[in-house]
């Protein structure tokens, strides 16, 4: 294939994913802005108040898929629900399943592999969320929490507000969020376009093919300096499938680096101490490689 087709072939493959891409995403984040709406942080705080271990777990996870908060929002309520008295360990529960179930990243994984694949995922994931942030609460983690008070919290929101202003609300936030991920979706079609018309299929398949044991941990390591957000990562995963990577190690480098990513950790280390952050950044990589052999192993089923 010569250079003016391969150009042709990227080019297309740029149009298509784009456009699916612009038209899952605004789709998706109105319905994720109606989720905020009638979901508010004070809210979430009331009904985890008062929750022991165990079901406090569970109901912290659920909590966290549905409320799809970037990290640079999750991390100031993480320190509300634990200012407020809310178990560490159902705190935890929130925090890891916060990014990794949210209705955005779910919504991007059926588009790529599928609605059983995709509840794979969630199952694994929701189960990890709900036992890691028991474990680290029964070991006793939260002497590891810095003390921490976030200044010009925001007013809790009038929950009695009519049905028309939180739709209004809810379309302002998806153009709100659609505006400041046009350019990482742009990117992440951008590179799968790359990849998917000038990267040779046989090099990816010896790199990180299924037959590989040592794919899937170096892509859950991989996917914490190459996250920049889900929207960028999830193209980039459709192109590698295509191409022959392993189903494992696409999966572990997506909740490697939505789990751990670099912004997300430097947020916490002003929280947490050392200790509890290298914890956290080791469950992590531990769940996004147990997940890729899990989808592997289903994938030779």
């Amino acid at each position: 294939m010569d250079l003016l087709s391969t150009l042709i072939t990227a080019g297309q493959f740029f149009v298509v994913i784009a456009g699916e891409l612009i038209l899952l995403f605004v789709g998706i984040t109105f319905l994720v802005g109606l989720l905020q709406a009638y979901i508010p942080e004070e809210r979430i705080r009331g009904v985890l108040a008062g929750k022991r271990q165990g079901v406090g777990n569970v109901i912290g996870a659920g909590f966290g898929a549905l409320t799809p908060f970037c990290s640079c929002s999750t991390i100031p309520i993480l320190i509300g629900l634990l200012d407020v008295g809310i178990p560490f360990g159902v705190c935890m529960s929130f925090l890891l399943a916060s990014p990794l179930l949210n209705p955005i990243i779910l919504s991007l994984l059926v588009a790529l592999i599928g609605v059983v694949p995709t509840v794979v995922y969630a199952t694994v994931t929701f189960t990890a969320a709900v036992g890691i942030g028991w474990l680290l609460g029964r070991l006793g983690y939260e002497r590891y929490v810095k003390d921490v008070v976030v200044e010009g919290r925001p007013e809790p929101c009038d929950c009695a507000r009519g049905h028309g202003t939180r739709i209004r609300g809810a379309f302002s936030f998806a153009v709100s969020l659609f505006r400041q991920v046009f350019p990482y979706l742009l990117l992440g079609a951008g590179i799968g376009a790359f990849i998917y018309g000038f990267v040779p299929g046989d090099l990816i398949v010896s790199l990180a093919g299924p037959d590989n044991p040592l794919a899937i941990p170096v892509a859950a390591i991989i996917g914490v300096p190459m996250y920049i957000r889900a929207e960028t990562l999830i193209p980039v995963s459709a192109v590698l499938l295509e191409k022959g990577m392993g189903i494992g190690a696409v999966m572990a480098l997506i909740i490697g680096g939505a789990g751990a990513s670099i912004p997300e950790v430097t947020l916490l280390a002003a929280i947490f101490e050392r200790r509890l952050v290298a914890a956290f950044v080791a469950t992590i990589l531990t769940v996004a490689v147990l997940a890729g052999v899990i989808f592997q192993v289903l994938a030779v089923i």
